[in-house]
């Protein structure tokens, strides 16, 4: 138990990381292209860990045996929801950004009364998705700075929201026992061959400064890579439902990235929508924010 707060933080203050340097890149890089070159890095760096981990035969083989997940991983849980991301970032905040994502677990819940019967919600998870859905559009809907095309930007980062909540549906269907690495390997692989022809149709018009490059190899580096290894660990020590409170940390931390340096600020409409949305999680979810103890769990 005394782990886990220090790596649960630490992996919010990673992940909510992520918004400030995709802020700072696609000033340079457009989002296709920027997102691609983030996940080749990562690729990169993730096969080499598996490699180093396994041996270059057993890492071949063990990304051949997981094609099909690293398939739809690689699509549904990082091309089309980072890019999305990254368009979003072109006409909004990091902070708003940072906000809107918060509301994955209220898709997850939402996509489970289809997809995961088994697990029907209780009275107080639908009113926890009454409210989050409330927050949702609250940051959606309201017409903040940047008139249409901010409204657009924070809804592609809700739908984001939504590719990532079918990944995770996906992944607890249907993924077992195929070890984390090789699915993080493998996914970043797809992940980045599935962006290549956009990457390529929407170049950088000039040399990307060093401000924006810097941002680039951060996001790969930080929350992309090393992200992804502290995510199997907090898997692997105290399972899936208790690294989802990583949602909850997330948001404050791109919020206060944002405000100190890039120097944005934070409208009442957005904390109000924030508020909605996370305590729509905690019931929608049952979350329990104490009493963590360390588990068991394949990863």
């Amino acid at each position: 138990m005394r782990s886990y707060w220090p790596l649960i933080l630490l992996l919010a203050a990673m992940w909510g990381a992520s918004y400030l340097f995709i802020k700072v890149a696609v000033e340079d890089i457009p989002p296709a292209a920027m997102t691609d070159l983030r996940l080749s890095i990562a690729a990169v760096l993730l096969t080499a860990y598996l490699v180093q981990r396994t041996g270059a035969a057993s890492a071949v083989e063990a990304l051949r045996r997981a094609w099909i997940p690293c398939l739809v991983l690689g699509t549904v849980n990082a091309a089309i929801p980072m890019t999305l991301v990254a368009w979003g970032e072109t006409h909004i905040d990091s902070s708003i950004a940072g906000i809107a994502q918060s509301s994955v677990p209220i898709f997850v819940a939402i996509l489970g009364l289809r997809f995961l019967p088994h697990d029907p919600l209780r009275g107080a998870q639908i009113v926890g998705l009454a409210i989050g859905l409330a927050g949702v559009m609250l940051i959606t809907g309201v017409h903040p700075d940047g008139g249409a095309w901010a409204v657009a930007g924070t809804f592609a980062v809700v739908l984001s929201s939504l590719s990532y909540a079918a990944g995770g549906i996906y992944g607890q269907l249907h993924i077992h026992d195929t070890p984390g690495p090789v699915l993080a390997a493998g996914s970043m692989i797809v992940g980045a061959i599935a962006l290549l022809p956009l990457a390529i149709a929407d170049p950088p018009t000039k040399a990307p400064g060093a401000t924006a490059l810097a941002g680039l190899l951060a996001l790969a580096l930080i929350p992309t890579f090393l992200g992804q290894l502290l995510l199997f660990r907090v898997l692997r020590l105290f399972g899936s439902r208790r690294l989802s409170l990583v949602t909850f940390l997330m948001p404050g931390f791109a919020v206060a990235y944002g405000a100190v340096l890039l120097g944005e600020t934070i409208s009442a409409t957005a904390l109000a929508g924030l508020t909605l949305i996370l305590v729509g999680v905690i019931l929608a979810s049952g979350q329990r924010l104490f009493g963590v103890q360390a588990q068991e769990s394949a990863a």
